[in-house]
């Protein structure tokens, strides 16, 4: 009974410790999620959205 408490207590201790490093990272960067809707050039190519501003990129020439 003692090893399976010492067993789960670590386990408690492994997740919570994995917990704080991922909200951790997630509190330190500036992450951007664009929408994944494509925009359809004149020559039939889509483009995507990308950048901070989610803007579609340029259409090729």
């Amino acid at each position: 009974m003692k090893t399976r408490d010492i067993i789960v207590l670590f386990l408690i201790a492994f997740v919570l410790f994995i917990s704080y490093g991922a909200s951790k990272d997630a509190n330190t960067q500036n992450l951007v999620f664009c929408p994944a809707d494509a925009k359809i050039c004149p020559d039939g190519s889509s483009v995507g959205r990308t950048g901070p501003d989610c803007q579609f990129t340029e259409c090729p020439n």
